[in-house]
């Protein structure tokens, strides 16, 4: 397999991943969706975790060698950017989602210098809105943005869209065309809803993937 095909199935196999064409999923947001994302699961067992953060070591010196400093977000990327970058024996700190209301009021935790190249470690792309305002976040304080690395992306135009607008590039460990597929030959799903998956990534908003 692959890599994006090994993180596909790894996910699905502990259940990080959940589709239901038939039996959707509300999002906060009140959109209907067939998939359900939950990669904290990957902390959980030993083996994926491994593929994960190896994984993610791998995108980092492939895309981004020059990389001095990774920083997660917040929560959900923090402990995938903890041990990358321990594998990669960088520095790494983590982005809060507001400042902290005492002490010296950080949202950036780790020491960040002016001019330092940052990655963004990431768990999950789906509009890219949360990781955008955290690479906002980074290049205010003077960061040299040179990317993000994350462990699932749907691919929807919104989220790709916004990426470009921002000048920021992404590399995920996998994706919702190679999931799919896998889960079909893996039998999680039937030929049908290969379509349905990803005329819902192509158009969340529009129920008529469910008919």
């Amino acid at each position: 397999m692959t890599l994006q095909e090994q993180i596909a199935h790894d996910l699905l196999s502990i259940k990080a991943v959940f589709l239901r064409p038939n039996e959707p999923f509300t999002w906060a947001s009140g959109i209907k969706s067939p998939i359900y994302c939950d990669n904290r699961l990957t902390l959980s067992d030993i083996q994926v975790r491994q593929d994960v953060e190896e994984g993610l070591a791998e995108l980092v010196r492939t895309y981004f060698p020059e990389a001095d400093v990774l920083m997660g977000t917040s929560t959900a990327g923090i402990a995938h950017a903890a041990i990358t970058a321990t594998i990669l024996n960088l520095p790494m700190g983590y982005v809060r989602s507001g400042k902290k209301d005492h002490g010296r009021g950080n949202q950036i935790e780790g020491r960040l210098e002016k001019g330092q190249k940052v990655v963004v470690v990431e768990d999950l792309i789906s509009t890219a809105g949360s990781c955008l305002e955290v690479v906002e976040v980074l290049r205010e304080a003077g960061a040299d943005v040179l990317g993000v690395v994350s462990i699932f992306t749907y691919g929807m135009e919104k989220g790709k869209e916004r990426m470009k607008e921002a000048g920021v590039v992404n590399h995920s460990l996998s994706n919702l065309d190679t999931l799919v597929e896998v889960a079909y030959k893996e039998n999680y799903i039937e030929a049908e809803d290969k379509d349905r998956l990803l005329r819902f990534r192509n158009n969340p908003s529009d129920e008529s993937w469910m008919k």
